[in-house]
């Protein structure tokens, strides 16, 4: 049975930081492409980061420089480190788990900026 399961999400003021974790199981971690994605409040689900398995790293334009993706395959896990948040970064966070065609999501955790 594949599970990925987000933790981390919570509420943060502006400018805040917040790390969102992604444990995977039922899955060869190692040869899945990982990534983030979010979907905000009447918008659809968008990328927000992708991470392959040679390390490429993929970031939507609205997070570079302050979100940053990385892995542990000895842990399948994946993070998600958000600093300098903005209330535009609220959203259902979601973890995806991508290989060839085959994809696989997490149950989302919600991020909330707000003073």
């Amino acid at each position: 049975q594949v599970q990925l399961v987000e933790s981390g999400g919570g509420s943060v003021q502006p400018g805040g930081s917040l790390r969102l974790s992604c444990v995977a199981s039922g899955i060869n971690f190692r040869i899945f492409t990982m990534g983030w994605y979010r979907q905000g409040p009447g918008k659809q689900r968008e990328l927000v980061a992708t991470l392959t398995t040679g390390s490429n790293t993929n970031y939507a334009d609205s997070v570079k420089g302050r979100f940053t993706i990385s892995r542990d395959n000895a842990k399948n896990t994946v993070y998600l480190q958000m600093n300098s948040l903005k209330p535009q970064d609220t959203a259902v966070y979601y973890c995806n788990g991508r290989y060839i065609t085959t994809n696989y999501w997490g149950q989302g955790t919600q991020v909330t900026v707000s003073s």
